[in-house]
């Protein structure tokens, strides 16, 4: 029961939040971005506004409105609304919340949404226990994740829900948020701080997106700035340096953001495009990635599409990879960039990786086929009685026409000899 001092202690917790939480918005009027995923006239907004929300999955990047969009429907929507974390509850607390939902429908008749933020991080058998529930509507389930829900969640709790992906926030979206937090009397800075205008372009720029990272900078600055003649306390650029040194770029070693900005290195190379190689790489090691990762890639590159276009390149990329396991951060990325800028400059052939491949399908695909007895190894009893097998070297040239591949196979071509020399020159 809530008396007079849990009231004083939840507005001392109001008042003592940090300026992310208290800004965030309380009504889909006050919500900034995703337009179109919950804008005016979608879908998902008619659902919230009439209150009758299915179960969801709502995948983006951090600090693009995931959880402030689940506080939203907390304040819209009728049912009980419970929020659990996965980082700290386990496969009781969910037990716990179903079976409080149970009881409560059956006692009230009232639903109740369960939001998980990080869903990802349930386990197979915490995400299980949710199924039932959520396929027999016993609770709609709003989950929060960073990661592609697609292999992070499992398919029948993927299938009873739908999936709503956002998107990083634009730099408009975060010059409106900052702004806003500006003038806002009861939550925000209240109009006591002047951001001057090359300090808004640097917190959007640093921002990378997010906006809780734009309102963490902003209330860091603000706490360092200078007060002017006029009163106010001024936010120039450099407090905002100072509170904030590098762009928070989104980087996650084992997430989306890893795979896909190592796709865009590979693809960078095979494009032959050296500035947008050295750029993705920078974007790797500035997130830490383990330089021999990004070497291995490389490695597997140089033969997979330079290859024997120019057989150096295999070469380099192996010094690459030596240079990360010997050498290290911070150095070794100056190796890593004259290999990603050799490579991306080679000329390109994936012959060899055709090859292989064209072999393999072969071989898992077609007859089983024996080696040609000429071929066969004579250290055996018998052997006497094999063709004779003719030594190249013997040969002018060291080349001499014998069947090598297994009957059946006499005509086949995995590696186009003529259009590869062709290319060569």
């Amino acid at each position: 029961m809530e008396d007079l001092f849990s009231e004083l202690t939840e507005q001392s917790l109001r008042e003592g939040a940090p300026l992310a939480a208290r800004m965030r918005p309380r009504t889909l009027d006050e919500f900034v971005g995703q337009q179109d995923a919950v804008g005016p006239g979608t879908v998902l907004r008619a659902a919230i506004e009439g209150d009758t929300l299915s179960s969801l999955i709502l995948y983006g990047p951090a600090g693009c409105g995931k959880t402030s969009l689940a506080r939203i429907i907390a304040g819209a929507t009728r049912s009980h609304f419970v929020e659990l974390s996965a980082v700290s509850s386990g496969v009781k607390d969910v037990r716990l919340a179903i079976d409080a939902a149970r009881e409560r429908l059956g006692l009230t008749g009232q639903r109740s949404i369960v939001f998980i933020d990080e869903i990802h991080r349930f386990n197979r058998a915490q995400q299980d226990a949710l199924l039932h529930a959520v396929e027999e509507r016993l609770i709609v389930l709003i989950g929060a994740t960073t990661e592609n829900p697609f292999f992070e969640v499992n398919a029948p709790l993927i299938s009873r829900s739908r999936v709503v992906e956002f998107d990083p926030l634009g730099d408009a979206d975060i010059r409106l948020i900052v702004e806003t937090t500006l003038k806002d009397v009861e939550r925000g800075l209240g109009g006591t701080y002047e951001l001057l205008p090359e300090a808004l372009d640097r917190i959007v720029l640093t921002a990378g997106g997010d906006a809780r990272s734009a309102l963490t900078t902003l209330e860091l600055a603000a706490s360092i700035s200078l007060r002017s003649g006029e009163g106010l306390s001024r936010i120039t650029e450099e407090s905002v340096s100072e509170a904030t040194h590098t762009r928070a770029l989104t980087y996650d070693k084992a997430g989306d953001a890893h795979y896909d900005v190592v796709s865009a290195f590979i693809k960078s190379m095979r494009g032959s495009d050296p500035d947008a190689a050295v750029y993705w790489l920078a974007r790797m090691v500035h997130g830490g990635e383990d330089p021999k990762f990004i070497a291995r890639r490389m490695l597997i590159f140089a033969s997979e599409d330079v290859g024997l276009a120019d057989n150096n390149a295999l070469l380099v990329a192996h010094a690459a990879v030596k240079a990360a396991e010997f050498i290290g951060w911070p150095e070794c990325r100056i190796n890593l960039a004259h290999a990603a800028i050799y490579l991306a400059l080679a000329p390109k052939s994936n012959a060899a990786y055709r090859a292989i491949d064209s072999a393999l399908a072969e071989v898992r695909e077609g007859a089983a086929r024996s080696v040609p007895d000429h071929l066969r190894d004579r250290h055996r009893p018998g052997a006497e009685a094999y063709p004779q097998y003719r030594y190249p070297h013997e040969y002018p040239g060291a080349c001499v026409d014998q069947q090598y591949l297994p009957d059946g196979l006499e005509c086949c071509c995995f590696f186009p000899r003529t259009s590869e020399l062709a290319d060569k020159e």
